[in-house]
């Protein structure tokens, strides 16, 4: 159905189609697609709702409560810009909330090294029954060396961190209901589990992990988006060697 809405209020505000284009770095083909009713993404649809002065739910009535409603069966709960974006205390809140199982897929995970509790509570957690298992980068694979390269640091330095990070889970060695493992497999995901909720750290090219985007997952009744990187990080768990941090 077309949206004669938007192209009343395009001819309210002067805007041609040309214009709107240029304004959301679209094609003019793209803007006729509106028209005809596709509705634009929800970014897309703040520009043009804040350019031509109307509010967003009258230009495309019920799409932000639809995009809500498939939000919420995918299990999305937060999406974060990047990383660091992630509030320290929602790390602290799922960490102390977890019971039964954390797991933790990452070449190097520095910034959780950086917590000086975390050893005491991941050994407590696996005293009361819970699974942790850490999934670190293998040092000297190819995904690893050339992860290094393509952040521009070098082919060796993100391996030294690595060096690091097992030297820091050592300590878990031998203690029960724990299990570190390195793998060598390129890690689109860093995956952050703890029990029914997820941090999943999406990687992209050319940018360290902490400028990439992060989305808050929760397990929901349906197979979900939770579903779908728990079943990765079990393929990259069977897939991955026992580490000399500990097993």
């Amino acid at each position: 159905m077309a949206n004669d809405r938007l192209r009343d209020a395009l001819e309210r505000s002067r805007v041609s189609t040309a214009e709107l284009a240029l304004l959301t770095e679209c094609d003019v083909k793209t803007v006729s697609r509106w028209l005809a009713g596709r509705v634009p993404h929800p970014r897309t649809r703040f520009k043009i709702a804040k350019r031509l002065k109307e509010d967003e739910d009258y230009l495309w009535p019920g799409a932000n409560r639809a995009a809500a409603e498939v939000s919420d069966s995918a299990g999305v709960v937060q999406f974060y810009p990047t990383r660091g974006a992630v509030p320290p205390n929602l790390w602290d809140r799922l960490l102390d909330a977890a019971t039964a199982e954390v797991g933790i897929l990452v070449y190097v995970g520095m910034f959780l090294t950086e917590k000086p509790d975390l050893l005491d509570r991941l050994r407590k957690k696996a005293a009361s029954g819970g699974r942790i298992r850490i999934l670190l980068g293998n040092r000297d694979s190819n995904a690893v060396k050339q992860r290094s390269v393509d952040e521009g640091i070098g082919p060796e330095t993100i391996s030294a961190k690595i060096d690091q990070a097992n030297a820091f889970f050592r300590s878990l060695g031998g203690v029960p209901n724990v299990e570190v493992r390195n793998h060598s497999t390129v890690l689109y995901n860093s995956i952050y589990r703890f029990d029914n909720d997820m941090i999943v750290n999406p990687h992209v090219y050319g940018k360290t992990a902490p400028m990439a985007p992060a989305m808050h997952l929760r397990k929901t009744a349906a197979y979900g988006l939770f579903n779908t990187y728990a079943d990765s990080f079990e393929a990259v768990w069977h897939s991955a060697t026992p580490s000399e941090s500990g097993s």
